[in-house]
């Protein structure tokens, strides 16, 4: 009656439904029957149950086609694979996740930020902030990334973001064209997001081996394609864990200034190093301006929090800093005052050491539960930092199948498909999920497996 669903448009599945609102799916099956009944919805079989175009029918109305609408923006849908494990997790509590790359409850900083928080003095101005985020934020990072990360920058030079993934957006919506061709690494975390479709860029694969891309590789694309842009994700990379070789990297900047070929380093997981090593990253060989830095603030302390940035010359931080204040008119007060604290806080260091541990010791039980449930049928690189294992499976399985069964067994992970081009792939995450379910979800993981190889 209030619109929400609009004559012609169609109601959320029974199971879905059932699952979202926690009752029985006879309940949900009841509550439609009762709007067929009044004659406020009708069943199309084998689809669903859509509102009904005639309840109004007294009244000569013209309503806008929304399904056409929301077919026809801007924004790519995202993969519909991707779609699915963040509905699954989000609705189905008990499942283990091993999908989703974000920290479990042991490896958040709880004390460390209840501390912050109530050290913190509220400022009297609660207005907007500065374009380019919090002052003493921005002041706080440049010392952070001179003193964690060996990349010398300036407060100007750093623009704040909602995250990581902002960031990207920010970079290819204002400093790409349609047409322009990128390079992407396959496989990618940017493989997956469909805003490179959107923005109609022309997207390039290079796959990565044990020590990162082919360098060589960039240069025989640019003669074909004429490239305007390279993204890498160079330390222990999402979703293969690999770290580009120093030859390598030296080679990437090399190419860069030759050619004038900007560099797109996302770096979350610099800090994460499980033998505690200071982490070389592209921007720290950066002297000439050539490559554009994004990390947050997601992998190492909560995602939740949404605290990203770019660090980039100044003419490319004042664009990304207009665009984003078309957006949305400037980061919000509160995070970045935690965020600001947090780094300069003398606890944040302990708190890292804590963070390499723990994501160390659930990497160890996630290899211990595959060796014991897969034995010698799956492949895969042992990350030396990072949060993810990228897998192969050496018997063939159909995807889609694999994917539904884990979950009916209770687990779910990431398709390789949503990631890369490579078939029989799975990314496992083994920083989301609790220490005492790591080794189930792997043996439920095993279970689907083995119920799939039965049924081919």
């Amino acid at each position: 009656m209030n619109g929400e669903f609009p004559s012609g448009s169609w109601l959320p599945s029974e199971r879905l439904l059932a699952e979202e609102l926690n009752v029985n799916r006879s309940t949900i099956i009841s509550a439609y029957d009762e709007l067929h009944a009044a004659g406020l919805v009708k069943r199309v079989k084998g689809i669903g149950t859509i509102v009904n175009t005639d309840i109004w029918a007294d009244v000569a109305k013209r309503l806008p086609n929304w399904e056409q609408y929301v077919k026809s923006g801007f924004f790519q849908l995202n993969n519909p694979i991707n779609r699915q494990i963040y509905s699954v997790t989000q609705s189905e509590t008990d499942i283990i996740n091993l999908a989703v790359g974000e920290l479990s409850r042991d490896l958040l900083p709880v004390q460390l930020l209840q501390d912050v928080h109530r050290s913190m003095e509220i400022s009297s101005y609660l207005g907007y902030e500065h374009i380019q985020g919090n002052v003493k934020l921005r002041e706080t990072l440049a010392a952070h990334l001179q003193s964690h990360r060996n990349i010398d920058s300036t407060a100007s030079s750093i623009l704040i973001t909602s995250g990581a993934q902002q960031a990207l957006h920010l970079i290819i919506q204002s400093l790409l064209s349609p047409g322009d061709a990128v390079v992407i690494e396959d496989p990618s975390y940017a493989y997956s997001l469909p805003i490179f479709q959107s923005a109609g860029l022309r997207t390039f694969l290079l796959p990565v081996s044990e020590d990162g891309i082919d360098p060589e590789e960039i240069i025989s694309l640019y003669k074909k394609h004429r490239i305007k842009m390279i993204f890498l994700n160079p330390n222990f990379q999402n979703p293969t864990g690999t770290s580009l070789s120093e030859e390598k990297r030296l080679k990437i900047i090399d190419i860069s200034t030759k050619y004038g070929i900007p560099i797109v380093e996302d770096d979350p997981y610099s800090l994460t190093d499980f033998s505690d090593r200071k982490v070389q990253t592209l921007k720290s060989m950066d002297r000439d301006g050539t490559v554009i830095y994004i990390s947050s603030l997601s992998k190492i302390i909560a995602s939740g929090l949404r605290i990203g940035w770019i660090l980039a010359p100044q003419s490319v931080i004042n664009r990304l800093a207009d665009a984003k204040q078309q957006i949305d008119f400037g980061h919000p007060n509160y995070p970045q005052w935690i965020a600001e604290n947090l780094l300069s806080s003398a606890a944040f260091d302990n708190h890292i050491r804590k963070l390499r541990k723990g994501l160390r010791v659930k990497r160890d039980m996630m290899i211990q539960a595959i060796k014991l449930h897969f034995g010698e049928t799956i492949e895969y690189i042992i990350p030396e930092g990072g949060i993810h294992l990228w897998c192969k499976l050496k018997d063939h399985f159909d995807e889609q199948q694999l994917f539904k069964e884990a979950i009916r067994q209770g687990m779910v992970y990431a398709p390789g498909s949503t990631l890369g081009s490579s078939a029989n792939r799975i990314r496992l995450t083994f920083s989301r999920a609790d220490d005492d379910r790591i080794a189930s979800g792997i043996g439920r993981l095993a279970e689907a497996a083995q119920k799939c190889a039965k049924s081919k």
